[in-house]
Parts: C-alpha cells; sequence; structure tokens
C-alpha cells in the first residue's frame, strides 16, 4: 500500500528519460523552464495523490489516484512536441515509403474517393470514440473485475507512455502537417520536400476533410485546438491504445463489452488516414506495436502480480 505503483514508476522513468533528452537539447529548447516545471507538476501531483490514497486507502481514492494519471497523459502528449522539435523533421521518408508500398498517398485519397458528409461524420465519430473507450474499459475493470484494475490500469497507462518515449525521439508529424507545408500539388505528384527544421516554428494544419458543419466534425476541431501538434504521428497512439484497449476487453471474456467497443475501434482504423492525422503505415505499426506492448506489460503485470 506504502510502495508507489508499477505505473508511476513508468511516469518517472518517462519523466527522467525526457529531462535527459532536453539536456543534451537545452540551447535548441523553445520553452525548458515551462517544461521544467510541468514535469515538476507531475511528480507533485502523483506522490500527491499517493500520500492521499495512503492516507485514506479504499476504492475512491485508488480511483482518484488513477484519475490523476490519467490526466498527466494530457500534459505530456503535446510536450513531446516541444521535445522533438529540435530535430529533424523525417516526415518526406515516411511519406516517401508510403508512396513506395501503396503507389500513391492513402491520406491523401481517402476523402477524394469518400466525399459524403455522412462518412466523414462517421470517420470523425470513430476518431473522437478513442477517449470514451479508454475511460470505458478503466471503468468496467474498476466495477466488474476490480481484482484486475491494476493490471489494467498499468497496461492502459504505461503504453501510452511507451508511445510518448518513441515520439520523442522520432519527429514525424503526419499528413495535417506536412501535406500543407510541403504543398498538396507536390505530393500528389510524389514529390516529398525535406523541411528540416521547419516545424520548429511552425504548427499550422490541414482541416479534416468532409462536412465542417457535423457534430462530429466539430469535436474533432475542439480535440485538435486543445492539443494537436506536430508530432506523434509515427507509430499511431491511436490505433495502438485502442488495440490494447481491445485486447483488455477480449481478456474480460465480456462479448457485450468486447462487441459493443469493436465497430468504433474498426472505425478509428480507417480514421486515422481519412482526416490526415496519419500515413497508413502509421496506421499499421500502430495495430502490430499495440499488439506487442499489451503482450509484454501483461507479462509484466502478471510477473509482478499486479491487482
Amino acid at each position: 500500500m506504502r510502495n508507489l505503483w508499477a505505473v508511476e514508476k513508468a511516469i518517472f522513468t518517462y519523466i527522467a528519460f525526457t529531462i535527459l533528452l532536453m539536456v543534451c537539447f537545452w540551447d535548441k529548447q523553445v520553452n525548458p523552464t515551462q517544461m521544467l516545471v510541468m514535469r515538476l507538476e507531475a511528480v507533485l501531483l502523483i506522490i500527491a495523490m499517493w500520500m492521499l490514497y495512503c492516507w485514506k486507502p479504499c476504492k475512491l481514492t485508488r480511483l482518484i489516484r488513477v484519475a490523476a494519471l490519467m490526466l498527466t497523459l494530457s500534459w505530456f502528449y503535446p510536450d513531446t512536441y516541444e521535445v522533438n522539435r529540435v530535430m529533424p523533421n523525417l516526415d518526406h521518408i515516411f511519406a516517401g515509403l508510403e508512396q513506395q508500398l501503396f503507389g500513391c498517398q492513402p491520406s491523401l485519397l481517402f476523402s477524394q474517393v469518400c466525399p459524403w458528409d455522412w462518412f466523414s461524420e462517421l470517420m470523425c465519430m470513430g476518431y473522437v470514440s478513442y477517449f470514451p473507450l479508454m475511460f470505458t474499459i478503466l471503468l468496467y475493470y474498476f466495477f466488474c473485475r476490480y481484482q484486475e484494475f491494476g493490471m489494467a490500469t498499468f497496461v492502459l497507462i504505461t503504453s501510452f507512455y511507451i508511445y510518448y518515449s518513441i515520439f520523442v525521439i522520432l519527429p514525424v508529424t503526419g499528413p495535417q502537417f506536412y501535406y500543407l507545408a510541403a504543398g498538396t500539388d507536390r505530393i500528389a505528384a510524389g514529390i516529398f520536400p525535406n523541411l528540416t527544421d521547419y516545424f520548429l516554428t511552425h504548427s499550422e494544419h490541414l482541416a479534416a476533410p468532409g462536412w465542417s458543419g457535423g457534430f462530429f466534425h466539430h469535436m474533432l476541431d475542439i480535440v485538435h485546438n486543445a492539443g494537436e501538434r506536430p508530432t506523434a504521428a509515427f507509430p499511431s497512439s491511436h490505433v495502438g491504445v485502442t488495440t490494447v484497449i481491445m485486447l483488455l476487453a477480449a481478456h474480460t471474456r465480456s462479448k457485450g463489452l468486447f462487441f459493443s467497443m469493436l465497430p468504433f475501434y474498426i472505425i478509428m482504423c480507417f480514421a486515422t488516414v481519412y482526416i490526415y492525422a496519419h500515413y497508413a503505415i502509421d496506421s499499421i505499426a500502430g495495430l502490430l506495436t499495440g499488439i506487442v506492448i499489451y503482450w509484454v506489460l501483461r507479462l509484466r503485470a502478471k510477473k509482478m502480480e499486479l491487482r
């Protein structure tokens, strides 16, 4: 009870790792002091929730403690951009690989092949369902499989930080940023310029395609404006984390839970490409890494006998 959880230790490891990167690129960092303050705030929040739980160990304080850890995810996602934007951009390599594999740019063509308003809304709904899905799986474990709540928390939250660790050292922005910066005409012609340090000072992105007046399109705009940055494209953490969520759902052996979430997962995988968030190879890599991360963390949780 009085020890830090494994997931909290994973977060502290991530914080130490990013501080080391910041020190290596200190002269190039744009907001180093603000970044350090945010990390201190995260550490203090985790310690405060640990102290609360030690003072009053019960289900409610445990849930509050987990909610605080979930909150840190929204802090550190845009922060990956602050770390990796000092490195040379790699989108020209990934867009070129996309062209070699598919003979085109699926993200550029998908919305042109399927321009209908209802389809656009379906894709946007799938993309924003990412957030309800993660809370649904945690709450299900909390209320229905409490004996494995610790395992589910560890696997889900740690998977995020594994992806964040990749993002801070792999500066790939994805189509919504790269296509706009390079020019969609050049992209369509198979020309993929090396933008070097362009995203050090630029964060403009393409608007999602389709019906701009749609409810879910509007929700997507809110999400993008709140936390999206030119970062975190490869592999797709949206696909990777939702793959982890689906495997956690399958582990419960609840057919109702699994099959109610499955349509949103399938739409999510296609939506990441449709709305310009990811190259197709990003989503494929997200699927494969999500499977690997889940099984590695599940085995780790079993070894630690997390409950």
